[in-house]
């Protein structure tokens, strides 16, 4: 959420980044709400000032025996007139919190301008494509044919966009989430935590999920209003909220392998084959908590952390910095990591980090205490990827295949895998 005296003060700066985004949000309603919520603050103030003014006359009066009908009458109305303004007060500061809470954030100056993707420049490479003299398959088929992966099992069991993983294909999926927990806490120094897969309301606003983007979170259906998470990026943030950190503890770093659940509205028609887009996938997520003055060089730090496990796998990767218009709601700035399929013949995106400023701070309450001031100040908060543990598998498939269908395990994996270092027809 952004900063209330922001928009109060400078509201063409708010449509100016709006305007960057291609957003069609429009700050006029905002302005015309808040001067209607000062009008209506005014009036009730101005009636409380009244009925507290008369108040004593009315005592007066019945100390000395005399009539205050009139005064009581008035008194009556003002009261009346008040819970009127009152509530409708009420209707006005929602609307304007409703409002605050539609509006993404700010890009920061170095994001480049663009309307989408194809606006997002890359800013490196690492390796090379993998050389094969022979027509690669894409994972489901390489998968499939292994035994390793069931797609028409899993939708009798639930549904499409599930996949059901066995043998070497279900190890080799623990195994890559292992070795990025592994890498990411003794090699980065992140701790590890295994936080609830099930949150509440307050927790999903926190990190702006909702209320903007409810159609794609799987809700409980019970009185209690729970969700599924679609990342861990939602409980690891959260873990501050409504507390204060103290400046020396700053960065805070965490990360969590979980499952994570996302309905997919409006990919309808996107890759329905196979593991890219699915309702349910497991990730391991970094969340840093910054000092402002210092969370864009943590932002560079964790994209690092995400890039370093491709190239212990051995996988082709580029990094991208996305456009004004292709940013996420509630970020700053982003790279994204898209790593190289050979059985798609193109880029995915694998991994993408994101400094999110004060934004996410600002809904959850999350401040630190500086050394030097008795103000307290929001934090800046971080996520990304390191990395995403299934988009990782099918890329470990479809570059380490061969010629006769098997797959090579990456060296750094074997160690997990028992010794395997060959998945054979």
């Amino acid at each position: 959420m952004l900063d209330l005296k922001l928009m109060q003060n400078d509201p063409d700066a708010v449509r100016e980044s709006l305007k960057k985004r291609n957003s069609k949000i429009d700050v006029q309603e905002f302005i015309e709400l808040d001067e209607k919520r000062k009008k209506l603050i005014g009036e009730v103030e101005s009636l409380k000032a009244e009925k507290n003014a008369v108040g004593p006359e009315i005592a007066k009066r019945k100390k000395a025996g005399e009539d205050a009908a009139d005064l009581l009458k008035k008194m009556g109305e003002v009261s009346s007139r008040t819970k009127e303004l009152d509530a409708e007060l009420a209707e006005v500061e929602k609307a304007e919190t409703d409002w605050m809470m539609s509006v993404p954030n700010i890009p920061h100056e170095s994001v480049p301008l663009g309307k989408g993707e194809e606006d997002n420049p890359v800013l490196r490479y690492w390796g090379e494509k993998p050389e094969m003299n022979f027509t690669p398959k894409e994972h489901w088929e390489l998968g499939t044919a292994l035994g390793g992966l069931d797609f028409e099992c899993a939708a009798k069991l639930t549904g499409s966009r599930f996949a059901l993983s066995f043998g070497w294909c279900a190890r080799l999926e623990r195994a890559l989430g292992q070795f990025m927990l592994d890498t990411q806490t003794t090699r980065h120094g992140y701790t590890e935590v295994i936080p609830p897969y099930i949150v509440n309301r307050k927790t999903m606003t926190g990190t702006g999920q909702l209320p903007k983007f409810e159609e794609d979170l799987f809700r409980l259906d019970d009185e209690r209003d729970l969700f599924l998470i679609p990342t861990a990026e939602v409980p690891l943030t959260n873990i501050y909220a409504d507390e204060v950190i103290p400046e020396e503890k700053l960065p805070v770093k965490f990360c969590a392998h979980t499952p994570c659940f996302r309905s997919e509205a409006g990919s309808y028609g996107k890759d329905t084959k196979g593991l890219i887009r699915l309702h349910q996938f497991h990730k391991v997520e970094m969340v840093n908590f910054a000092h402002p003055d210092h969370s864009y060089e943590v932002l560079e730090d964790m994209t690092r952390s995400a890039e370093i496990i491709l190239e212990l796998l051995g996988l082709h990767y580029r990094t991208i910095v996305l456009c004004t218009g292709d940013m996420g709601f509630g970020a700053t700035k982003t790279y994204d990591i898209e790593v190289w399929l050979p059985g798609q013949d193109k880029y995915r995106e694998i991994s993408s980090c994101s400094n999110c400023g004060d934004f996410q701070a600002r809904r959850a309450n999350i401040k630190f205490q500086p050394k030097d001031s008795k103000k307290k100040q929001f934090v800046h908060t971080l996520n990304g990827s390191g990395q995403a543990v299934g988009r990782c598998l099918v890329a470990v498939i479809e570059n380490y295949q061969q010629a006769d269908g098997s797959i090579v395990i990456p060296e750094v994996l074997r160690p997990y895998m028992g010794g395997l270092e060959v998945v054979t027809p």
